[in-house]
C-alpha cells in the first residue's frame, strides 16, 4: 500500500479513496451499481500505477554548451539531446534539469513522445555571476499516465561541466610596464630589425631541407648555405596572486579575493597580448606544477576560474615557487592583501635588481570586516624596496587601478 501511495498523484488518491467509500456504501446499502462504480474508481489508479511502474524506456542524454567557456555575466546556451535507444516510443514526460544554484533557476520542460532511434533536442540558457566549474545535470524526469492518476520520478544520471571564467577588463597604461634589464632585457634582444625572425646563414648539413638553401650566399662562397631562422627571446612576466583568507575582506562576488582574481586575469591577458611569456603563481598552479612554465591565456583563465582561498600555512610554498621564477629576472606583478609584514617583505624580495616590480595591494577593509592591516603601510614597504605599488579599494575598477599603478613612481605612498 505504501508503494502505491508513493506513485499516486493527488487525483489518483482521491479516486482510490472515493472508490473505497462507494464500494463499502454499495455493499452496506445493497446498491450493486454503486459497488461496481466504486470498483472502477479503485481499479483505475491501480492499473495506472502498474502501467507507470512497469513501462521502461531507455534514453541517452547529451549536453552541449555554446560556448563551452564563458565569463562572469555572459550567457551560455545549453542543448539537451534525448535519444530513444529502446524499442518502444517514449511517453510524454516532464523533465527538470538540475543545476548549480549560481547558474539560475532550474529549467523545466515537457518532452513529447520520441519514436525508437529518434532524437529530440531542447535548448535552455544559463548565466552565472560567480566564476568556477559548475555542474549541468543530472536530469530529473517525471512520467505520468494519460489520466493524471499516477506518476513515477526518476533521475537520469550523467552530468557535464560549464566553466565560468573570471572577467577580463581591457587594460591601458600611461607607461608600458617593462621587464627591466634583468636576464630578459627591456626588449626581446634577438628580434631582427627587419622583422620578428632572426635569420642567419650557415653551411648545409645532411638532412637539411633543400628548400631552405640560400642561393646568393651559396654563389658567393661556393659552398651550399642554408637559412636558419631563430625565434626571438620572449620577455617574461610573473603574476602572483595572494590566496590567504586573512589578507582579504568580504565574501562571495563582492569580496576582495574576487577583485584580485579579476585583476590577475586582466593583467595576465594584457601582458600575454603585449608579448610576454606569463607565469601564473597561485595555489592551484603551484600544486599542479604548472607555475614553473609559461602558460597560454586559456590555461591561465582556466586556473583562475577555479582558484580558491587557501589556508595561510600554504604561503611558504607559493612564495618559494615565485622566488625560483623571479630569480631568473623579468617583470613581477604581485596582487596581494595587507597582512603580515614578514610576508610583504618576502614579496618585496622577489624583484631582482634592475627589474620592475608592480604591486596592487588590495584595501581589504573597504570590502568588509577583516583582521587585515592598513594597506598603506604595506604599500610603503614595497615602494621602499624599489617597487611601484598602489592600493586598490572596493570602489576602484581594475582598469583604473592598473593605470594608476603603471604611472606610479618608486618611493612615497599613494
Amino acid at each position: 500500500m505504501r508503494a502505491l501511495r508513493s506513485v499516486l498523484t493527488t487525483r489518483g488518491r482521491a479516486f482510490f479513496g472515493s472508490g473505497i467509500v462507494l464500494v463499502l456504501a454499495g455493499i452496506v446499502f445493497g446498491f450493486r451499481d454503486i459497488t461496481r462504480f466504486g470498483v472502477l474508481l479503485v481499479a483505475l489508479p491501480v492499473i495506472s500505477s502498474a502501467l507507470v511502474r512497469t513501462r521502461r524506456t531507455r534514453m541517452r542524454i547529451e549536453r552541449h554548451a555554446h560556448p563551452e567557456r564563458i565569463s562572469v555575466g555572459q550567457d551560455a546556451h545549453v542543448t539537451l539531446s534525448f535519444e530513444n535507444v529502446s524499442g518502444s516510443t517514449t511517453p510524454i514526460f516532464l523533465a527538470e534539469e538540475r543545476l548549480d544554484y549560481v547558474l539560475g533557476d532550474r529549467p523545466r520542460f515537457v518532452v513529447g513522445r520520441i519514436p525508437p532511434g529518434r532524437v529530440r533536442a531542447i535548448d535552455y540558457g544559463v548565466r552565472s555571476h560567480l566564476r568556477g566549474r559548475h555542474h549541468l545535470g543530472p536530469l530529473g524526469v517525471q512520467v505520468q499516465d494519460p489520466f493524471g492518476l499516477a506518476n513515477r520520478h526518476a533521475v537520469l544520471e550523467g552530468t557535464s561541466d560549464l566553466v565560468i571564467l573570471p572577467q577580463v577588463h581591457p587594460l591601458g597604461s600611461s607607461r608600458h610596464p617593462s621587464a627591466g634589464v634583468g636576464s630578459e632585457g627591456e626588449q626581446a634582444h634577438l628580434i631582427a630589425l627587419h622583422g620578428e625572425d632572426d635569420v642567419t646563414i650557415r653551411e648545409y648539413r645532411d638532412g637539411d631541407d633543400l628548400r631552405r638553401i640560400h642561393w646568393p650566399a651559396t654563389a658567393r662562397t661556393g659552398d651550399l648555405m642554408v637559412r636558419q631562422e631563430d625565434r626571438p627571446a620572449q620577455r617574461r612576466a610573473l603574476v602572483l596572486l595572494d590566496p590567504r583568507p586573512s589578507a582579504h575582506g568580504g565574501s562571495g562576488a563582492t569580496g576582495s579575493f574576487e577583485w584580485c582574481v579579476t585583476a590577475a586575469a586582466s593583467v595576465a591577458v594584457h601582458l600575454a597580448e603585449s608579448g610576454y611569456a606569463v607565469h601564473l603563481v597561485c595555489a592551484e598552479t603551484v600544486d599542479s606544477g604548472r607555475a614553473a612554465e609559461p602558460m597560454p591565456v586559456d590555461e591561465i583563465l582556466d586556473a583562475l576560474a577555479v582558484t580558491q582561498l587557501r589556508d595561510d600555512s600554504g604561503e611558504d610554498e607559493i612564495l618559494r615557487a615565485a622566488q625560483a621564477l623571479a630569480a631568473a629576472g623579468g617583470l613581477v606583478v604581485a596582487i596581494v592583501g595587507p597582512f603580515d609584514p614578514d610576508v610583504t617583505s618576502r614579496v618585496a624580495s622577489l624583484r631582482q635588481p634592475g627589474t620592475t616590480g608592480l604591486a596592487l595591494v588590495v584595501d581589504a577593509r573597504s570590502f568588509g570586516t577583516t583582521d587585515a592591516d592598513d594597506a598603506l603601510g604595506h604599500v610603503d614597504a614595497l615602494r621602499m624596496a624599489g617597487w611601484r605599488a598602489v592600493t586598490a579599494s572596493r570602489e576602484d575598477d581594475v582598469a583604473h587601478a592598473w593605470a594608476v599603478l603603471t604611472a606610479a613612481t618608486v618611493g612615497g605612498s599613494r
